[in-house]
């Protein structure tokens, strides 16, 4: 028999290999797929921890950058194993999921029955085929002691602009867990060169295709980054809370607004860009995408250590004001009904704050709330995408927290492509007493090249804002360290992201004392 152009003989072998046969009652069982292609590669990876478990990620796809990624339009089982070791002899789990072609196979398994605050060891099987195993480590029982946690903070890796070094580096850190902030993937168009502050450049690598607006092409785009096996390491090697910023969807997006699109046309890239988000993640089921929507903001804790709030600042936003223009001001940056959390997310923190008995207090988000001011000479400018262009919800913020006395808040952010280390006032124009929190800003995995130790507008900035200790425009990630009496950040940065091989170092180190919000160095 002669096959149609459009199917391959591989596409045979496992559409045949993995169709259903008949049992009596009267449902389907899955037969094991044949690959004639390695299904696993674009990797594994574990998410969400919890004292019981976690969250267990991969998806078979055997040609990757393909539309239909080289799987039939079938489902497909995936037998998945839970070890103590990472020789799996001693195997505390197993069990079968299937892998649906609306969900571009993809599985989450959310395991539980787990003993907190140990390491487990996790692997996929499909067919004769078998991922390598990847660890993840469950939290401690809720409200237990807990002496120290050590974890990493991390995103915006852009592909086209530097190599993943720094997953590499982190993936040697053995860290409890990784706080990824956003711009896992970035949405434009295949470029030869970037334009930075530095001038122009060639990139090192390239993206697939133009710029991406359909379910294929954010799976496509998707692919091409997870099949980074300097990535595929950062993600074995401990489990992941995730959330998104702006380029998994688009430049600078909030709520249902992208600039010049009327807002039920963007509303369907979004609802493409939402399902990809959560086939690549290791996502729990809460997140699984209502159209357009994603349920992305969610509380951890680490023993009694940790309060994780994993905020989400670009879903429920009101627009930039000022037009999103750079380092400016205008009377919309006061406005009263302004938002950067929307009213269910902003309350949910509130009542987590009030609650929390934990010694520290973590805002995992994505935009800095420092009110740099960025512009030269006497009148102050923001970034206006970032809280400083919504004063009203940030004094809101900062208000609960110095009335309801909320101490060791600490707030981790992205977005910046560059490393700040800064303390938090209602006004930073006219500080009054004691900072009210202090917040560790995370450089870029690769977005913005190579970079430098510092960049002119860095200097400006740390003279003009005295509430900023530190900044460095270098590429890396951040390492904090914490004990129920110290708060350590550690920026760790690469002297070149444009070649593999870069060099790690520590560029600098800072803390915060318990019940004292001052950033010093350490």
């Amino acid at each position: 028999m002669r096959l149609p152009d459009s199917v391959s003989r591989r596409g045979l072998m496992l559409a045949l290999g993995a169709g259903g046969v008949a049992v009596g009652s009267g449902r389907q069982a899955l037969a094991d797929p044949v690959f004639a292609e390695y299904p696993f590669q674009l990797g594994i990876a574990a998410g969400d921890p919890a004292p019981d478990g976690f969250v267990i990620w991969t998806r078979l796809a055997p040609r990757p950058l393909e539309i239909g990624h080289g799987m039939p339009s079938a489902p497909v089982p995936v037998r998945w194993e839970i070890a103590t070791d990472r020789g799996f002899s001693n195997v505390a789990q197993r069990g079968e999921v299937i892998a649906r072609p609306e969900l571009g196979h993809a599985v989450h398994v959310e395991v539980t029955g787990l003993e907190p605050g140990r390491d487990y060891f996790y692997r996929f099987i499909a067919g004769a085929e078998r991922t390598p195993s990847g660890r993840a480590k469950t939290a401690p029982t809720a409200g237990a002691a807990v002496a120290r946690a050590r974890f990493g903070v991390l995103g915006c890796q852009a592909y086209e602009q530097g190599f993943y070094t720094a997953h590499r580096k982190a993936a040697g850190e053995d860290l409890d867990f990784v706080y990824c902030y956003g711009d896992y993937i970035y949405e434009g168009r295949g470029n030869r060169t970037y334009t930075g502050s530095g001038g122009t450049v060639e990139n090192p690598r390239q993206h697939l295709g133009g710029e991406i607006y359909s379910l294929d092409d954010y799976r496509r785009r998707y692919a091409q980054y997870k099949l980074d096996a300097d990535l595929q390491a950062s993600h074995a090697a401990t489990a992941w809370y995730v959330t998104w910023d702006d380029h998994e969807v688009a430049n600078n997006w909030v709520s249902d607004l992208d600039d010049g699109v009327p807002p039920e046309v963007f509303l369907l890239r979004r609802q493409a860009a939402a399902q990809a988000f959560y086939e690549h993640m290791p996502l729990r089921r809460s997140a699984f995408p209502r159209g357009s929507e994603m349920q992305l903001y969610r509380h951890a804790a680490w023993g009694d250590l940790l309060d994780l709030n994993f905020l989400d600042t670009r879903s429920h936003r009101s627009d930039q004001p000022c037009d999103d223009a750079w380092a400016t001001t205008c009377a919309g940056v006061s406005a009263a009904n302004a938002q950067v959390l929307g009213q269910a997310q902003e309350a949910w923190l509130y009542r987590n704050l009030d609650q929390s008995r934990a010694h520290w207090k973590v805002l995992a988000q994505q935009i800095m709330v420092m009110d740099l001011d960025r512009k030269e000479g006497p009148e102050p400018g923001y970034n206006l995408d970032s809280w400083a262009g919504y004063s009203i919800p940030r004094q809101r913020l900062l208000d609960r927290l110095r009335e309801r006395r909320i101490g060791n808040t600490v707030v981790l952010t992205g977005d910046e492509h560059q490393n700040y280390a800064g303390e938090l006032y209602r006004d930073s124009r006219n500080p009054e007493g004691a900072p009210i929190a202090s917040e560790f800003v995370a450089t870029s995995i690769s977005s913005s090249g190579d970079g430098q130790d510092q960049r002119a507008e860095g200097r400006r900035y740390l003279a003009d804002n005295p509430f900023l200790k530190f900044n460095n425009a270098q590429r890396g990630y951040v390492v904090c360290d914490v004990t129920p009496e110290r708060w350590q950040t550690e920026f760790k940065v690469l002297d070149k992201v444009s070649e593999r091989g870069g060099t790690l170092s520590t560029r600098a180190k800072f803390a915060v004392a318990s019940g004292d919000a001052r950033v010093v160095p350490a």
